[in-house]
């Protein structure tokens, strides 16, 4: 079969039911009929010869051969939403570079990140921040170029991510200098009954903190837990209650004096990632933020 004879509407088509898994949903948002879209795929499978698809309950699942058809279509249609995308992000002269970060991510450490970014006039940023996976998807389909986040995600063949390890910082106990400037605790073996803030049970570092109580057998008050890092670093300037969260979080209030670190605690850490497409393309800009930081797929290399 040559190349002209391939009919890239039909194989759009194939693609996008091979994603959704779901011939009525595919129908929706094609804004067709599920009898159009079927009979767009039955011509694609006499064109190849090879049958793409076979029932499962209601669910379509495809083939070996739709597997291997599935795999050349993302690359077609795939850098296609990514041409698309990053023409819709370009004005004469400009560049826009899109970051998502999820929520749970300190906004210091974002913007110490994208600073050198920040003389830059010939760069415009779109930053957007919330759950991992919707940034994920946000990801996949063009609509940002990088999602900073603060755990790693397995790459597949659904789902062709590239994670980068960008950096870590071990975790500290912070209060109000008013209460705490001359006052000394043994971590993690004092924090039994002392009040505290914590990152919130999505939070990577809440496991970690969990585990080291039960391991120290010591039961701190919990007072607030606060899945954002900006309110969490609120709270621990206003509260008067002692806080968890890395330094970066509270780095200006510890500068000025408001907030005193009462301690470390070296068995938490907090790792930054840099998650991009596997194959995408390449923006000057931000590959110099990403230069001489590793690539994981693995979190146990952090170890």
């Amino acid at each position: 079969m040559e190349l002209g004879q391939l009919n890239f509407h039909h194989l759009f088509y194939f693609w996008r039911v091979a994603k959704l898994e779901h011939l009525t949903r595919a129908a929706e948002e094609l804004h067709t009929s599920q009898s159009a879209l079927s009979a767009q795929i039955r011509q694609l499978e006499e064109r190849l010869g090879e049958a793409l698809f076979q029932r499962s309950g209601r669910r379509l699942v495809l083939t070996d051969v739709g597997q291997l058809v599935l795999s050349y279509a993302e690359n077609i249609f795939g850098l296609s939403q990514e041409m698309l995308g990053r023409l819709q992000g370009q004005s004469t002269g400009m560049l826009r570079l899109r970051v998502g970060s999820v929520a749970t991510m300190s906004r210091n450490y974002q913007e110490n990140w994208i600073r050198p970014l920040l003389a830059d006039p010939t760069v415009t940023l779109t930053l957007e921040s919330g759950v991992l996976d919707g940034l994920l998807e946000r990801l996949l389909r063009h609509q940002l170029d990088v999602v900073l986040a603060n755990e790693t995600v397995p790459a597949d063949s659904e789902r062709p991510l590239l994670c980068r390890f960008l950096g870590s910082q071990e975790i500290s106990l912070v209060g109000p200098a008013d209460k705490w400037a001359q006052r000394a605790l043994r971590l993690p073996q004092d924090l039994d009954g002392l009040e505290l803030a914590l990152p919130g049970p999505r939070h990577a570092l809440r496991a970690q903190f969990d585990a080291l109580c039960i391991s120290a057998e010591v039961k701190p008050r919990l007072r607030a837990e606060v899945d954002d890092m900006a309110m969490l670093r609120l709270i621990a300037r206003d509260s008067g209650w002692l806080t968890v969260l890395p330094d970066v979080v509270v780095q200006d209030e510890l500068r000025a004096g408001v907030l005193v670190q009462l301690g470390r605690l070296p068995q938490l850490r907090e790792n930054f990632y840099a998650i991009t497409t596997l194959h995408r393309h390449r923006i000057e800009r931000l590959e110099h933020l990403l230069s001489g930081s590793g690539e994981v797929s693995d979190p146990a290399a952090l170890q």
